[in-house]
């Protein structure tokens, strides 16, 4: 399920304390610092052969990170990641110590060797809120930072030889099994993140810039996975290619996030496009698309509050009922203290409330157009449900009327008429006999009307038989020569067969009895999702659309159907009806 965000009052202060400039100062020389002593300790070592390049590589490694971390903190000090981000630029730092020659440094870098790999892992899922939220994810951490145990209980057995200030024992054999269950262990945490962020990544749908920090999370923590098997396996001849590519990866997801940052600042700025855009009261299609084109969230929608309905519609005047996909989130927009509309979006901006704040104020400010127009649409939607049910309802009646004369009127009918004709069988009298055979006639004509009536009624036929049989009686019955086309592909919803029913009946019954014609067509023919129903005469034309009830009232059934009807009708030119009416 997604989140409903409290609406972010713009101006207000911060939950979190913004860092004081001597904080920052603080952090900026410390960064300066770990720089300066990286290619120190590249230079100064024995075993390192390019201390140009891997001193290079070690700041690319760290100094982004604090950088990067600096900045978020200072623009969203409400957000875990800045502090998160410092730290794990600072923790990588140490790792590089382990190039010293001095004993106290290589054991400092010995003892925090797994610990970059699970503050990456850390920073990574913690985006962008600086917290974890998964519990599969907390395990993955937590996890990660225990090997750390591991590498402290290996220094302790010897690794390292002279410089370790902390071994209290020399086991080779002990020191490489353990090592060999940190790289695999922290292996599958690593490749556990991965697979995470692969899942959230396909689950959630993430707006840019996010979306594709989520890739450069995934393909870092992938990537350090792989440099631990390589070393693992003993990978050798591809070793070096692998450890320069995952440092590359890691390094530039620091990048990205500086680009995101700076992203999310042009976003703030766009705002006063917005308005410029709002300045024309749009509708609420074109305020939906402004504000999904500002928050860069294409799947942006604003659901309207319709206090006479008690409920929320979308642009189109359709009652929705907001729950969310995972990954989205909710951001209420209000008037007075009282609820307006409902913006969705992706709940990445959760974490950027600056940017929601002023983009619902924009809102607030032209919403009320948008408001109206919704209202009015979810009034026509009110109204169309309503014509259906209606129509739905006569139907219900019109079958059990046609039920009630079946099995009632007219088997009381048939069986006058068989005592009747029993009856004559057995008279003696002539005359006797005539008058029953008389009386027995005019039951007979009697049935045939109220078959007819009970046709009209509800033309059961449709539902028993199909709309093409059914429309074959209607032309046979035809005073008028009438050429009929079906082409339905098979059977259509009831409620589509039973419109198209009446429509070709109407029509033919008002080609006999007005227009004068010599002859009728009558084609129905499907086409994709549409039924499409045309009745044409070669009469003498000029007949009016809204002329009568009976057109009047298929126009209803049609339109409550989604369809509509069109008549052409010129003098001497015959009459022309089309309906089309979906038939999903």
């Amino acid at each position: 399920m997604g989140t409903t965000v409290p609406l972010p009052v713009v101006g207000a202060k911060p939950s979190a304390r913004v860092p004081g400039r001597l904080v920052v100062l603080f952090i900026v020389l410390a960064g300066a610092l770990t720089g300066v002593g990286l290619i120190v300790v590249a230079f100064d070592s024995e075993t390192v052969q390019q201390p140009a390049v891997s001193a290079l590589l070690a700041c690319w490694l760290t100094l982004p990170y604090v950088a990067a971390g600096v900045i978020a903190w200072v623009r969203r000090p409400e957000s875990r990641m800045g502090p998160l981000m410092i730290a794990a630029g600072f923790v990588t730092s140490l790792n590089f110590l382990v190039w010293s020659p001095r004993p106290f440094l290589y054991t400092v870098g010995s003892a925090a060797q797994f610990l970059p790999p699970a503050m990456f892992l850390l920073v990574f899922l913690a985006f962008p809120g600086g917290r974890v939220e998964s519990r599969a994810g907390r395990r993955l951490v937590i996890a990660g930072f225990s090997v750390s145990l591991l590498t402290m209980a290996r220094i302790a057995f010897g690794e390292g030889g002279e410089r370790n200030l902390v071994a209290i024992s020399d086991a080779p054999q002990l020191v490489s099994a353990l090592r060999s269950t940190e790289l695999a262990v922290m292996s599958a945490v690593l490749l556990g993140g991965t697979m995470l962020l692969i899942g959230r990544r396909r689950q959630h749908r993430l707006r840019y810039p996010p979306g594709i920090l989520i890739d450069s999370y995934s393909l870092g923590l992938a990537m350090i996975a792989l440099l631990y098997l390589v070393q693992l396996f003993s990978w050798t001849a591809i070793a070096e290619s692998v450890r320069l590519a995952t440092f590359g990866v890691i390094g530039l997801t620091a990048i990205l996030f500086l680009i995101s940052l700076l992203q999310a600042r042009l976003e703030r700025a766009a705002v006063g496009d917005l308005v410029v855009a709002l300045g024309v009261n749009p509708g609420p299609a074109e305020l939906q698309e402004a504000v999904a084109d500002t928050l860069k969230d294409r799947t942006v929608k604003i659901d309207y509050w319709l206090p006479e309905f008690e409920a929320y519609a979308d642009v189109e005047g359709k009652q929705t009922d907001l729950e969310l996909d995972p990954g989205r989130a909710n951001t209420p927009i209000t008037r007075d203290g009282e609820p307006v509309a409902m913006l969705i979006h992706d709940a990445a901006l959760m974490h950027d409330p600056d940017l929601l704040s002023s983009v619902v104020a924009a809102i607030g400010m032209t919403i009320q157009n948008a408001q109206l127009q919704v209202e009015l649409r979810a009034r026509l939607e009110e109204l169309r449900g309503s014509r259906s049910r209606i129509i739905e309802a006569e139907q219900r009646e019109r079958r059990r009327l046609e039920r009630d004369l079946h099995d009632g009127a007219q088997q009381r009918l048939v069986a006058l008429s068989l005592e009747l004709g029993e009856l004559s069988s057995r008279a003696e009298d002539e005359d006797l006999r005539r008058r029953l055979e008389a009386a027995r006639g005019e039951v007979s004509a009697s049935l045939v009307e109220l078959r007819d009536i009970a046709h009209g009624i509800h033309p059961a036929s449709v539902s028993d038989h199909g709309l093409e049989v059914a429309l074959e009686s209607v032309a046979t019955r035809s005073p008028l020569p009438v050429h009929l086309s079906v082409a339905t592909h098979g059977r259509l919803p009831p409620s589509v067969e039973l419109a198209a029913f009446y429509i070709v009946n109407e029509a033919l019954t008002n080609v006999a009895r007005h227009a004068e014609a010599t002859a009728a067509s009558v084609e129905l023919r499907r086409e994709s999702s549409v039924l499409t129903v045309e009745v044409a005469d070669d009469g003498r034309g000029g007949a009016l659309a809204d002329g009568g009830t009976g057109l009047r009232g298929l126009a209803d059934r049609v339109e409550a159907l989604g369809g509509r009807i069109q008549v052409w009708s010129r003098p001497g030119e015959g009459t022309k009806l089309r309906a089309e009416i979906p038939c999903e």
